[in-house]
């Protein structure tokens, strides 16, 4: 038995050995925003503090730096659970870990964006991808959406389109989303494990009811907000490693999110 354990261990660490050296030909690109006092947040939502506890020499010879810090679930990049907006939804340590990685494709609507802060993600904007590359949205993708808003992070004026916080700001959202329409297209006509862009919410600003949320959320299907570096990608030819804060019956929480490119990934 301990030469079959040897010969198993051996195994796996040359394996681990073959992955490790073809990642590093491989790119990698960091989706995530760091969290800082400079984190979008919404604007009802408390938002990100950091409290130095210690942070120096100590009288022992050695350095020690420790830290606080307190944030609401859902404001910098993050992941929107299923029960945040669906009572019986997925809470975030329940979301099985096949649902955060896989393959991708990015659709990018900018050139619908740039005149129309309120644009919603339209059926057709998909439709259009595929006829562009020539097939569905593979099976099992991890779709993220690019409207350009990634370009004004950390500017909240430009980003949120207020400057405000508290209730009363809400009415003065304007960011891009994906429509309901375009939501429920995904679900029904397409089989699809998340969605991610970059704006601050999957529903537009301007949103009163989150439908897309509810419908995305009604069966299953996590949402990553706030993504950075969108832009970067390639229309397709990806994976998606999204792993959130497990958060025990958490409706959602601060989520390091990369991409790794195929080497041939099609820039278009």
């Amino acid at each position: 038995m301990t030469c079959c354990k040897s010969e198993t261990t051996q195994k796996n660490n040359s394996e681990g050995t073959v992955f490790l050296n073809e990642l590093q030909n491989q790119k990698i690109i960091d989706l995530t925003y760091s969290f800082s006092n400079k984190s979008i947040y919404w604007v009802t939502a408390k938002e990100f503090e950091l409290q130095v506890v210690a942070q120096g020499q100590t009288d022992k010879g050695f350095y020690y730096a420790a830290n606080n810090f307190s944030t609401a679930e859902h404001g910098g990049t993050h992941i929107d659970a299923p029960r945040h907006f669906y009572e019986t939804g997925q809470t975030v340590d329940q979301i099985p870990l096949f649902n955060l990685i896989g393959n991708a494709i990015k659709v990018n609507v900018v050139h619908n964006t740039k005149n129309n802060p309120d644009y919603q993600v339209s059926i057709d904007d998909f439709k259009n991808w595929e006829q562009q590359h020539n097939q569905p949205i593979p099976n099992g993708s991890i779709v993220i959406i690019e409207t350009g808003f990634g370009a004004f992070y950390p500017d909240k004026q430009k980003y949120l389109g207020t400057v405000n916080r508290g209730p009363e700001a809400v009415k003065e959202l304007h960011f891009p989303g994906l429509s309901p329409e375009g939501a429920s297209w995904l679900i029904t006509e397409r089989n699809i494990k998340a969605v991610g862009l970059d704006t601050p919410s999957i529903d537009y600003g301007q949103s009163q009811d989150f439908k897309s949320h509810v419908i995305l959320m009604s069966k299953n299907i996590p949402v990553f907000e706030n993504v950075a570096n969108v832009e970067q990608l390639p229309a397709r030819g990806f994976q998606i490693i999204a792993l959130p804060i497990k958060i025990e019956g958490g409706s959602g929480g601060p989520l390091r999110i990369i991409a790794i490119l195929d080497e041939q990934a099609p820039y278009y």
